[in-house]
């Protein structure tokens, strides 16, 4: 699998850091995880055509740094050439339809697409594609609905945690991963409730025996800390600082 981080950072970006997404790929296609504004600026950087996506899948959408680009990756696919044709697959968590439903009252040329899109709600629930088993679980973020995923291709797991604060079912579905990329968006001491601070990220890749940790969601303050030194008195794997950009293989 190679994971290519589009957005290392949060809602306040910065000219080193730009909103959350990812890319995974498990074989010919990108799945794209998140679209926090400027993704789809970030995916032609990457060399990444969006048109080859089929498949997003949101933590949640009840911040907008995790999904405002999900309008400019439809109209952009509404309307370049060559015309989409296949099915645009655009899965969250409980409240995705509806929330759909309002960007096509909010943009009426979304109402007539020139190809099918097909919305999937998902909790704790399991997607076969032709090249991975992804599984999602609810997790703990400001009392909403939030889910993180699992992916498991050739035989390597990666998590991803979206926006989180620890929780058992963190735990669980990270259990024995060869990445565990997860949320770390202050430093200890600035620890902010439904988000995870390097300590706890530690914690949590000894308890799901992680192989790597990649943190991110960064917020600026992260920047002008040693967080990959805090995670290291928790954490006796490899820990590694996303950048926007970054690719990683494993």
């Amino acid at each position: 699998m190679e994971i290519i981080i589009l957005g290392s950072g949060t809602g306040i970006p910065t000219a080193r850091r730009s909103s959350p997404g990812l890319v995974v790929k498990t074989g010919e296609k990108p799945i794209l995880f998140d679209s926090g504004s400027g993704s789809l600026h970030q995916l032609s950087l990457a060399g990444i055509d969006y048109h080859q996506i089929h498949y997003l899948f949101y933590t949640h959408f009840f911040h907008p740094d995790h999904v405002n680009d999900l309008t400019a990756i439809l109209f952009a696919n509404k309307y370049d050439r060559p015309e989409r044709e296949k099915t645009l697959n655009i899965i969250g968590p409980r409240g995705m339809k509806n929330f759909y439903r309002n960007i096509r009252r909010l943009f009426p040329l979304f109402e007539r697409m020139p190809f099918p899109v097909n919305i999937q709600e998902v909790m704790d629930d399991q997607i076969t594609l032709d090249s991975a088993i992804i599984t999602s679980k609810p997790l703990f973020h400001q009392e909403v609905d939030c889910v993180g995923y699992r992916i498991e291709s050739g035989g390597k797991v990666v998590i991803y945690t979206g926006d989180t604060d620890y929780c058992p079912n963190l735990i669980e579905l990270g259990k024995d991963a060869d990445l565990l990329i997860s949320e770390c968006s202050f430093p200890d001491q600035f620890k902010v409730a439904g988000h995870l601070s390097p300590r706890l990220a530690g914690e949590i890749a000894t308890k799901t025996r992680a192989k790597q940790l990649l943190l991110t969601h960064l917020y600026p303050i992260c920047d002008d800390y040693d967080i990959r030194g805090e995670v290291k008195n928790n954490f006796s794997g490899e820990v590694m600082v996303a950048e926007d950009l970054m690719r990683i293989t494993i």
